[in-house]
């Protein structure tokens, strides 16, 4: 009861710690999880299968990389050789480190896994005898983490333990529920924005040139960031602008609706900035006349809360103003 009552704390604390404003993935995360294994034993003789719940603590070096302490509790292992129901209780304390694909933001990110752990299991002697057993176990295993939140996340693995002792495998099938805190989550500064000369004053009493101006509004499908054969033209429209006038640079900006992660939609922004300066380079514009930058779901101009809406924030947007001769 005890244990029960432990490991219902610990998953209770993970859910409530969501609601810290400080939670982030990426690296300099730190990430708390609490697990439950079944455990298939052969390492140990006359040893049925049992139970090995658990709680983790790591610590991202890079965005895909991190490094774990874990411990976890041997229960309801019993002998099974002509010595009754004995009840099998142990330890385990381990180090490992975990390489996820993908990226910071993504909904589901497998892993790869491996370390050394250290176990002591007690009553596990033949013939109504006690005793103890430390063995020393080499682990590798893989799974996957679902991040139902940013930062609140369901994990499913599977893992094996091979007894450096002698050289036998145990295997384990394992779910757990985890949060993460204090990291970059995967955000990177925005490209810097290239300064835009001021026209200069005219002299007194000297005709006001006329200033000149395009705008280009190319829209997105969701989660994409192809421009759309319909948005050519538009595009074209722009470069052919900044052709005739080649003083002039323009900043290409990236956005998406709220739909998904910031970090996600972050980089989907950017995405999209990118491939319509692609477009721009294309058609006869010098890369360095043209500045891409992203801004996530951080500057709707409609209602996120509506289909029209976010299909009008799924966006890139650029000016070019010049003064005609």
């Amino acid at each position: 009861m005890k244990l029960k009552n432990t490991l219902g704390l610990a998953i209770g604390t993970l859910i409530a710690a969501t609601s810290f404003g400080a939670l982030a993935q990426g690296q300099g995360a730190v990430e708390g999880e609490a697990f439950y294994k079944k455990q298939y034993n052969d390492s140990i003789n006359d040893v049925e299968d049992g139970r090995r719940p658990g709680v983790s603590i790591g610590y991202f070096l890079t965005d895909d990389v991190s490094v774990n302490a874990t411990y976890e509790k041997d229960d309801y292992t019993r002998s099974n050789n002509n010595t009754g129901s004995q009840k099998i209780r142990g330890d385990h304390f381990g180090l490992k480190s975990q390489y996820h694909f993908g990226t910071v933001g993504d909904a589901i990110r497998p892993y790869v896994e491996g370390g050394v752990s250290h176990g002591s299991m007690t009553n596990v002697a033949a013939d109504g005898h006690t005793g103890r057993d430390q063995s020393t176990f080499l682990t590798t295993g893989a799974g996957a983490k679902w991040y139902i939140t940013d930062n609140l996340y369901a994990r499913a693995g599977v893992e094996a333990d091979y007894k450096l002792d002698n050289g036998r495998w145990d295997y384990a099938a394992l779910v757990g529920l985890g949060v993460n805190f204090g990291g970059t989550g995967g955000k990177v500064a925005p490209a810097p924005v290239a300064p835009v000369a001021a026209a200069p004053e005219p002299e007194p009493e000297a005709p006001v040139a006329e200033v000149v101006r395009v705008q280009l509004d190319v829209k997105f499908d969701f989660n994409k960031a192809v421009v759309k054969p319909n948005s050519y033209g538009d595009v074209k429209n722009l470069a052919d602008f900044m052709k005739q006038y080649p003083n002039t640079t323009t900043v290409v900006e990236g956005h998406t609706d709220n739909v998904g992660p910031d970090a996600y939609n972050q980089k989907l922004s950017q995405r999209r900035a990118d491939a319509v300066k692609q477009v721009l380079v294309k058609d006869g514009v010098s890369a360095n006349r043209v500045h891409s930058v992203g801004y996530g779901k951080s500057r709707p101009i409609a209602d996120n809360s509506t289909d029209a809406g976010r299909a009008a924030n799924r966006r890139v947007e650029a000016q070019v103003e010049a003064t005609a001769k």
